[in-house]
């Protein structure tokens, strides 16, 4: 590691795999709520997102970001430092700031967030029923939960929170 990369020292050395087992079912949720929220007025379209959704949540991120991480082939806060040492070679963490997925991550994310967003409200406005509407509130959790209360709490604990352009405690002491 070069000098001018800076880890938090007092950052866990390899998450618990709790956390990985917790983050991936959240992962999973929020891509199967997803595709049933776009399914409500598109099936050709659930079958987009879902396979967009895997291939760039579990493939494509993991090879431009995991792989230059400090929890590249360990347990990071949802196990995809372990998933992307099975499939790609390590980078250096010193580009892991500049990666293209660091640049690309909150358009993929925000893109499984508010495309069945906007879907299931325009099928809920054509036709109201109870299982759109739990649906929905399930979208709107996971994503208050993923974005602000999970996200928070271990980008506080992780190692690279210094380093990291999506660390939601970067400054923070």
């Amino acid at each position: 590691m070069k000098n001018e990369t800076k880890i938090y020292e007092q950052g866990l050395e390899e998450y618990p795999k709790t956390s990985a087992v917790t983050g991936n079912f959240f992962m999973i949720l929020w891509i199967a709520s997803g595709t049933i929220a776009c399914w409500f007025l598109y099936p050709l379209v659930a079958w987009f997102y879902l396979v967009f959704a895997i291939i760039m949540v579990f493939v494509v991120l993991r090879k431009m970001v995991c792989t230059n991480c400090y929890y590249y082939d360990k347990w990071c806060c949802i196990g995809w430092g372990k998933l992307s040492a099975l499939f790609f070679k390590e980078g250096e963490i010193e580009n892991f700031p500049k990666s293209s997925g660091i640049k690309i991550a909150p358009f993929t994310y925000g893109l499984l967030t508010l495309i069945p967003l906007v879907l299931i409200v325009i099928s809920i406005i054509k036709e109201f029923t109870v299982p759109k509407l739990v649906v929905l509130f399930l979208l709107l959790f996971i994503s208050f939960y993923s974005g602000a209360i999970s996200r928070k709490k271990t980008c506080a604990k992780c190692k690279m929170r210094l380093i990291c352009p999506g660390s939601a405690v970067r400054g923070e002491k």
